[in-house]
């Protein structure tokens, strides 16, 4: 766990100010949580109301010491010691995560920080049950947009996000990978050795409680993922789809950087499947089709 976070970089104010202590922050989110019908949109309907507060304002101290020993048992018994937070109210929050319609309070992240900063990010997204034409499309799109200096962010699935962290690894990128579960977990376990590789030499993002994660079955923990994707959407400048069906959980990612303004690029293959109806929705909200990194860079930059 780091040092003291800070709520604002104006030497007099912090005078006044009260540094944000990690752990804190950290039990208190985890109590949050294990109150009845928590959700990320409750949360967010709790932070409206309480706009300067951040968790450990809104907790009682033996709630928190309670649950601080509870998550650093959790945390020890997965052998993770180099973590750290993001919260709400501190300087390093980044602030584009409020454009999400349910804004996470506390962020989990092992890795490279500096990384949610990278000047040029792109998330790319798609099916789990990817194509071998899909997986090509993935592979070429990743490593035209490394070239490019983009740093590559997905969701660690199965599938298109597995290429796309992989690919952008071979080629020598940065990638960032925003997980639905909580970062003392690994989904799916194929990918543990894959999360430990970004967690040790690129950026790894959770905002998913992980108590609350390991006190409820895989059901109740499927909610999580949705909400990853809109952080790793508001983490991003524009997301791209590479494939998916009409059900598939991308569409998550696909109707939220619609929602928090950012470009959404469709690739034109989608278009051409007569059994898709999701490209032309979205296209007439405002996603664009491309046919290669080009079309992306040049609506880009």
């Amino acid at each position: 766990m780091e040092s003291l976070l800070h709520r604002t970089n104006d030497p007099a104010a912090a005078l006044t100010c009260p540094p944000i202590v990690p752990s804190r922050e950290m039990a208190a989110y985890e109590a949050l949580w294990t109150r009845k019908k928590t959700s990320f949109k409750t949360l967010a309907e709790c932070f409206r109301s309480n706009p300067q507060s951040t968790p450990s304002e809104l907790v009682s101290d033996e709630e928190i010491n309670t649950h601080l020993s509870l998550v650093m048992e959790k945390i020890s018994q997965a052998n993770i010691s180099d973590f750290g937070i993001r919260v709400h109210g501190s300087t390093d929050y980044p602030e584009r995560l409020r454009d999400a319609a349910h804004p996470v309070e506390l962020l989990y992240y092992r890795g490279w920080w500096d990384l949610v900063d990278a000047p040029k990010r792109i998330a790319i997204v798609g099916s789990r049950n990817v194509s071998e034409d899909g997986v090509r499309r993935t592979r070429k799109l990743t490593g035209l947009l490394v070239k490019a200096g983009y740093t590559i962010v997905s969701g660690l699935a199965k599938g298109v996000d597995t290429v796309a962290h992989t690919t952008a690894m071979a080629y020598g990128g940065s990638t960032i990978a925003v997980i639905g579960t909580p970062i003392t977990q690994s989904y799916p376990p194929e990918n543990r050795q894959l999360q430990e590789k970004i967690a040790e030499h690129h950026l790894l993002i959770s905002q998913v409680p992980i108590c609350r994660y390991a006190d409820q079955d895989y059901r109740s923990n499927r909610l999580f993922f949705p909400e990853r994707n809109a952080t790793m959407s508001a983490i991003a400048q524009a997301t791209v789809i590479v494939e998916a069906s009409d059900t598939s959980g991308t569409l998550a990612q696909a109707r939220a950087a619609l929602h928090q303004g950012r470009k959404l690029f469709i690739l034109d293959s989608c278009f051409l499947n007569p059994d898709l109806s999701w490209p032309r929705q979205f296209e007439e909200q405002g996603a664009i089709c491309v046919t290669s990194v080009d079309d992306i860079q040049a609506a880009l930059e």
